[in-house]
């Protein structure tokens, strides 16, 4: 889906004749036009509904009215054209969470701009922004638009990182945890390779959020890689000089800062092996500012033996999921006081 002639059109229509792009006279007619260009011949032939009521899906648990849900498949609301979407991301998830069946995909838009949501798995991020001219070389993002629902590619899939992420760093742990049960060193075995795991993936977030000198992680495991040194002593350092106050004023790990909270009170020196250290450096190399922090749930899961994490109840519960319990009975009851205290 390259190119959709279709988006074309739709995107000349939008600019011809929503030009004021006003969210009450304007927004069903726009939204009419959207599903056309995916070829049905209205919104509503599709199975979709307008203003659709959604209870306690307001402020302070009144009834709310959400723009469009084309169950169970999308969520729309729609903003005027200029609004701030960030300000409004809070009343799409609200009428989300309280929608049965939950749509697949939501989306806001403000005539001009298309942020696609992906609550299930993706909670404060939109998984893709599209600005209306792009839609006609981005249609494989609403995959789950057209009659024949095609699986959606979305440019900034979080999740799909953040899982590659995850099932490495699980197996780094699993190989050094195999390993510190066929040693007798006293230093190395499964609590030392859990910290160990954890300390480089801190590493690899402070590198890519400018936490740590540039590069300074992958430097050090290029070295590894290539027989400069080994990991006992470079990494074991790199760690070691996160865990000193202040910042280090020279030599190799020369403006590394300290790194508080006491991950790394604790430096267990391990020797990598070549394969070891290939799996980091291919996981370094990710993008760890994309990463969910919800990261570290998905390692501890699938890092532990299925007999030992069902043994311990150890099981990773999604953002999602934790919203869902959250925001309805602590969240929205301490801002509804919160706003009737205001106007007291």
């Amino acid at each position: 889906m390259p190119n959709e002639p279709r988006l074309a059109t739709f995107v000349s229509c939008c600019k011809e004749h929503f030009a004021q792009g006003d969210e009450k006279s304007e927004s069903q007619s726009f939204l009419n036009e959207f599903f056309r260009a995916f070829g049905y011949e209205s919104a509503k032939h599709a199975g979709a509904e307008f203003e659709y009521r959604v209870d306690r899906g307001g402020e302070k648990g009144h009834k709310g009215y959400a723009d469009l849900v084309w169950k169970p498949r999308l969520l729309v609301e729609m903003k005027s054209r200029g609004a701030n979407l960030k300000h409004h991301y809070d009343q799409l998830e609200r009428y989300w969470m309280r929608l049965a069946p939950k749509p697949k995909y939501s989306i806001l838009s403000n005539f001009d701009e298309f942020w696609i949501f992906d609550f299930n798995n993706q909670v404060d991020a939109p998984v893709d922004v599209i600005r209306l001219e792009e839609l006609p070389n981005r249609a494989s993002a609403f995959g789950f638009m057209y009659p024949d629902e095609k699986p959606p590619v979305f440019q900034n899939n979080q999740v799909e990182i953040t899982e590659r992420n995850a099932q490495l760093m699980g197996q780094l742990y699993r190989d050094l945890s195999n390993r510190a049960k066929k040693t007798n060193h006293l230093d190395f075995d499964e609590q030392a390779a859990q910290r160990f795991v954890l300390q480089c993936v801190l590493a690899m977030f402070a590198e890519d959020r400018g936490l740590l000198p540039c590069d300074m992680f992958v430097s050090c495991l290029e070295d590894c890689i290539q027989r400069k040194g080994s990991s006992y002593d470079i990494l074991g350092g790199l760690f070691n000089a996160m865990n000193q106050r202040g910042i280090v004023p020279a030599g190799r790990y020369r403006g590394v800062d300290y790194f508080n909270g006491g991950l790394f009170a604790k430096i267990h020196s391990i020797e990598l092996s070549p394969e070891d250290l290939k799996l980091l450096e291919d996981c370094a190399k990710q993008r760890w500012d994309l990463v969910r922090p919800s990261i570290f749930g998905s390692i501890f899961e699938s890092a532990i033996d299925p007999v030992k994490r069902h043994a311990h109840g150890v099981h990773f519960t999604s953002e999602a999921d934790i919203r869902q319990i959250v925001i309805p009975t602590i969240t929205e009851p301490w801002e509804d006081l919160i706003a009737d205290f205001s106007l007291d």
